[in-house]
């Protein structure tokens, strides 16, 4: 796209409008989670063959954040989100009259195709079109979509319970209804097509889908698959006159640094939101609504804080505040791990210091990153960002739940912890802990020596 500054008619509308929009998409994910056992009974399923209404919705959708990213550098916002938003909705109203399993299935992947086009927007436009207020619009963002994790579960819950899991699709398809104000909105940019190097986005593509089909299917082939897809890949990012990833970006070591600390960063906040509903079930028998009650309060000041902490990376800097919130992130996976065990309501006010983490770590990473990347890139550049956001998920959510499965401890690690059944959960979060704290002082470390070469050679 052009460097040329871009007007917007009104930027308020366009906000509101793009936080509704990405609520409905980071909501979609989580409501199918509660509605996973009534869609094993409906079809008779087993959980390996259910398992795919989540697996097959993450991989399509991981690739597609990659693939609209790099679009973005090229194809204006508008045609992307009309394009995006129209797929989505024909996705979620197959689903809703769905005959069978197969196209539930199908459904779920036209809805991943649509709705992977949401979050690469969401974390360009605030980068294209308020560039004076980067920070702030970015945190709100990044609350959205923390709030929307958390309440989730409780509106599918919900549905699911006093309607029927089909609900959920139509629920999801009236994301339609915020179209025609993006467009009256976003503003009319040339599209200014180039080339674009299919075979290396196919090859990226085949790694991203092996490498969670081994993390999520635990199917020890497909990590074979991966890593012969991952020595093509780069191979084609060195010969290919155009990559479809330029390789000079991970030359950068301030991006390749952020881009790690990121990925842990969020790869323990996945974690969290993985492990506590299973926790509350199994230490404290909690039901759906109960659980999802006392996550609430985490979400909520997820939600509250987000505004705030954008304002604060304006005015105090991206990178003050990624360290800031990394050391707040060490310090609410210490006082989680130690209050398992002890009464529900003091483990729900607990949560709400890791979850208020969730958009002060998105948006000042975010804006580091913006300020890292040229115009050119900024669209495949905070693709890769995107795509490592889910892929950490995944990532998180395999191995903590295989840790549950083998690991059952009778003491806490945390010696302030408490024993009993929760000790396998309080440790969990102490090694979250430890990785924030190893990426705490990886990031200060690299960046700052970065920063001191720059100043040296300027």
């Amino acid at each position: 796209m052009s460097d040329q500054k871009v007007e917007i008619r009104n930027p308020k509308a366009l906000l509101f409008s793009l936080c509704f929009v990405l609520m409905f998409s980071v909501m979609n994910g989580t409501m199918f989670n509660i509605a996973i056992p009534d869609i094993a009974e409906a079809f008779d399923l087993m959980p390996s063959e259910v398992s795919w209404v989540m697996t097959g919705y993450i991989m399509v959708y991981a690739v597609g954040a990659l693939v609209y990213g790099k679009l973005t550098d090229s194809i204006s916002l508008k045609t992307l989100i009309t394009f995006g938003l129209l797929v989505f909705s024909v996705g979620s109203l197959l689903g809703f009259v769905a005959p069978n399993y197969a196209v539930v299935l199908i459904a779920r992947m036209i809805q991943a195709i649509g709705g992977s086009m949401i979050p690469a927007i969401a974390f360009i436009a605030p980068i294209r079109y308020y560039p004076n207020e980067r920070g702030k619009v970015l945190g709100i963002i990044a609350s959205v979509m923390a709030f929307a994790s958390g309440i989730g579960p409780i509106l599918g819950g919900m549905i699911a319970g006093f309607l029927s899991w089909q609900f959920l699709f139509l629920t999801s398809a009236l994301i339609v209804v915020t179209l025609p104000f993006l467009r009256a909105n976003l503003p009319d940019e040339k599209t200014e097509w180039v080339k674009i190097d299919y075979l290396g986005g196919g090859l990226v593509a085949g790694f991203i889908v092996s490498s969670l089909m081994g993390i999520t299917l635990e199917q020890v082939w497909s990590f074979g698959v991966a890593i012969v897809l991952l020595v093509l890949v780069i191979l084609r990012m060195k010969w290919a006159r155009h990559p479809f990833i330029p390789p000079h970006l991970f030359k950068n070591s301030r991006y390749g640094v952020t881009l790690m600390v990121s990925f842990i960063a969020v790869a323990c906040l996945f974690g969290l939101m993985f492990s506590v509903p299973i926790m509350l079930r199994d230490v404290y028998s909690l039901t759906t609504l109960q659980i999802g009650i006392a996550m609430f309060p985490g979400a909520m000041s997820a939600a509250l804080i987000g505004r705030k902490g954008g304002k604060l990376v304006d005015q105090k800097g991206s990178r003050t505040i990624f360290l800031v919130s990394l050391l707040l992130l060490l310090a609410g996976f210490l006082i989680v791990s130690t209050t398992v065990g002890t009464h529900p309501v003091i483990l729900s006010v607990s949560l709400i210091f890791p979850m208020l983490c969730f958009p002060l770590v998105q948006a000042s990473g975010a804006d580091i990153l913006a300020n890292i990347l040229s115009k050119s890139e900024t669209g495949v550049g905070m693709g890769v960002f995107n795509l490592l956001n889910f892929v950490s998920g995944a990532l998180s959510g395999a191995l903590v739940g295989k840790a549950l499965d083998l690991y059952r401890p009778e003491h806490p690690i945390n010696p302030l912890g408490i024993s009993g059944s929760g000790s396998v959960y309080s440790n969990v979060f102490i090694i979250f802990m430890t990785l924030i704290l190893i990426g705490f002082v990886l990031f200060k470390t690299l960046h700052k020596e970065n920063s001191i070469q720059e100043a040296e050679s300027s």
